[in-house]
């Protein structure tokens, strides 16, 4: 046999890297229901593709999927027949407002909201033959901190923590951030005060929250900017669309489009990225570790 010069490893590596598109994987999470998470995700998304990003929402809500009832979509198939293997994932996604890919969640089944870890890493594994081309991956996660939450996030490279101005929204973002920093070891999170009268409001609501955190948990927490309360929001999502696209003039899609170029910066940042598969494999091999696939 004859040695390799290294030439030809040299060229399939290159291969490799151009195949290999560097992929933003976010986790957009709430440490309760009902503050806007699933409309940052959309508007987000929407924002971001407006700027020429590759841009795909996966709704991983298991249980209380909405991404698809917030833009009007009656897409036929969702997540849960991809565990059924009733179909494969591109059967699945349906087209969102933008160019944004949809990836509906289940609503309604209960077995979808509890999931075995075997079971989400097949899910997550069926991403394989689409993400080949994705600058952004928006996971819209449930709420709370259950095993699915923690599940998703972990597997990402940043979180957006979506908080609202109500105790319940503060103190269980906070519970929140202390299971992933402490059980996960996840020390960084962006926070995204929603439904705020202006950005100083928003800053006294961050204040309010890193009081605590910097008091008991060894995390970092950066102001990721505000979403200002705005009817305009609650009009296009009675319309069902997204506010971006409906009402490009409104403070809150000004503040969208401010959003999507703060997040761009991140993966110009020293902290990690990696491509789509990333995600899979990380969210794999943490299951491995946690003993997940002996179940």
């Amino acid at each position: 046999m004859f040695e390799s010069d290294g030439s030809c490893d040299q060229a399939e590596g290159l291969r490799r890297m151009n195949r290999a598109k560097t992929t933003q994987v976010l986790a957009v999470t709430s440490g309760k229901g009902g503050v806007g998470k699933t409309s940052v995700s959309v508007n987000l998304g929407v924002a971001m593709s407006r700027y020429g990003k590759s841009v795909m929402v996966m709704d991983a809500d298991l249980g209380l999927a909405n991404v698809d009832i917030l833009l009007g979509l009656q897409p036929r198939f969702n997540l849960s027949h991809v565990i059924e293997q009733k179909c494969g994932m591109r059967d699945v996604i349906v087209p969102g407002p933008a160019g944004i890919r949809i990836v509906p969640g289940s609503s309604g089944i209960t077995k979808m909201a509890s999931l075995s870890v075997v079971q989400q890493a097949a899910l997550i594994d069926a991403f394989n033959d689409v993400g080949g081309d994705l600058d952004v991956l928006l996971v819209d996660t449930s709420a709370g901190i259950g095993d699915s939450v923690s599940a998703f996030v972990r597997a990402c490279q940043e979180v957006v923590v979506v908080v609202c101005d109500e105790p319940a929204s503060i103190t269980d973002s906070y519970a929140l951030i202390k299971v992933l920093s402490r059980d996960y070891e996840i020390n960084r999170f962006h926070i995204l005060p929603n439904r705020v009268s202006s950005v100083q409001h928003g800053r006294e609501l961050f204040h309010k929250l890193t009081r605590v955190t910097d008091r008991y948990l060894d995390v970092v927490l950066d102001f990721m900017g505000v979403i200002p309360e705005d009817d305009y929001v609650k009009k296009a999502i009675q319309q069902q669309q997204s506010v971006v696209e409906r009402f490009p003039g409104s403070r809150s899609a000004m503040a969208f489009r401010r959003l999507a170029k703060e997040a761009d910066g991140w993966r110009h940042s020293n902290r990690p990225n990696g491509h789509f598969q990333f995600f899979l494999d990380r969210l794999i091999r943490d299951n491995v570790s946690d003993g997940g696939l002996n179940e």
